[in-house]
């Protein structure tokens, strides 16, 4: 074990029997002192105790001086000693209580100086703490303010992506319902050529006992059938145009919600990015603002889109509803148009 390991193991001895501070700091000279033939100081004192006020090393250490130079007084003034031995031994103890007066008041001014530097740093370090501790406090402020405003437009998106479902769905029905309604007219239209040939065959049948009459209507007959051909051709492809239109708008709105829910997944990314980051948070912001103001666009389009297929959706059914009127009003021979008007009503 090292003399220093030594020193420090006997002074925490003496630490544990709750001697008081200033008899721990005698006793502390004694062992720098006596045992180790250390010239203890006020510094090195207070290094190896730790305790009392900056004064308290030096107080002791003047002390343990007045002391050992009392007792030295003593033995030199024994009445066995020579005269010239007395007056060595008092020059002897004179020099070193001057030397080690010396070393003491060395050792408490610096010892002091660097107290006060001490005390002037843990200010400093106080004060810089304060600061850093305010300023951490308003970033977190600031921080937890911009995450609530974007838990609030991360709420609204999702109630727009919501309402965007809920019309897609609509627009979804309305398609099958169109669907139906085209399978209904091309059900009517057959049925409706299925009564004609029945009818014109009756027609056909009755008109040969005239064979000008029956020319006559022949070529009236050939007229309206190719008169309906060309109707139903343009019903068909009507109708083949409308579902191509539906079918691509279809196909357009889910390509714009997927598109929608993967800037919704993105801007949740830049939600957990911007945490902490008061100017990532502000560009993140003028990005959802943006993607707001596309979704925007994106539901006007719809609306348009909507509001256009209503338009041909009317529009067919109108040219359907003409094609009736024409079959139930087109000229007939006699003793026909009773029974077809009859045929085509029911």
């Amino acid at each position: 074990m090292t003399t220093e390991a030594k020193i420090i193991a006997e002074i925490e001895a003496l630490k544990a029997h709750d001697l008081e501070t200033q008899d721990l700091y005698r006793e502390v000279c004694t062992i720098l002192f006596f045992r180790y033939g250390i010239t203890p100081t006020a510094n090195k004192l207070y290094q190896y105790v730790r305790k009392g006020s900056m004064s308290a090393p030096a107080e002791a250490l003047a002390r343990f001086w007045s002391d050992l130079r009392d007792k030295s007084r003593v033995r030199i003034e024994h009445p066995d000693l020579p005269e010239s031995l007395k007056a060595a031994a008092g020059e002897l103890v004179s020099s070193l209580w001057s030397q080690a007066q010396a070393g003491a008041q060395e050792s408490l001014a610096a010892f002091r100086h660097e107290a006060q530097e001490l005390v002037a740093n843990s200010q400093q370090a106080c004060e810089a703490a304060d600061q850093a501790r305010v300023a951490a406090q308003t970033e977190v402020n600031q921080t937890q303010e911009a995450l609530r405003d974007a838990n609030e437009r991360i709420l609204q998106l999702e109630r727009n992506l919501a309402a965007e479902s809920a019309r897609t769905q609509s627009l979804e029905q309305q398609l099958e319902a169109a669907g139906r309604q085209q399978i209904t007219l091309e059900a009517a239209l057959a049925e409706a050529r299925k009564d004609y040939s029945a009818e014109l065959e009756k027609s056909r049948l009755e008109l040969r006992r005239t064979e000008e009459r029956l020319a006559a209507n022949e070529k009236r007959a050939l007229m309206e059938i190719d008169h309906e051909r060309q109707m139903t051709a343009r019903i068909q492809r009507e109708l083949q145009q409308l579902r191509e239109n539906l079918l691509a708008n279809e196909e357009r709105q889910r390509n714009e919600l997927a598109a929608s829910k993967s800037d919704l997944a993105e801007a949740r990314q830049r939600l957990g990015v911007a945490e902490g980051k008061q100017d990532e948070l502000r560009s993140v912001n003028e990005q959802q603002l943006e993607e707001l103001f596309v979704l925007r666009q994106s539901q006007a389009r719809h609306d348009t889109q909507m509001a256009l297929l209503q338009r041909e959706l009317e529009l067919t059914q109108a040219a359907a509803k003409q094609f009736q009127e024409s079959i139930a009003s087109k000229p007939a021979i006699p003793k026909g148009p009773r029974r077809n008007r009859k045929i085509l009503s029911s």
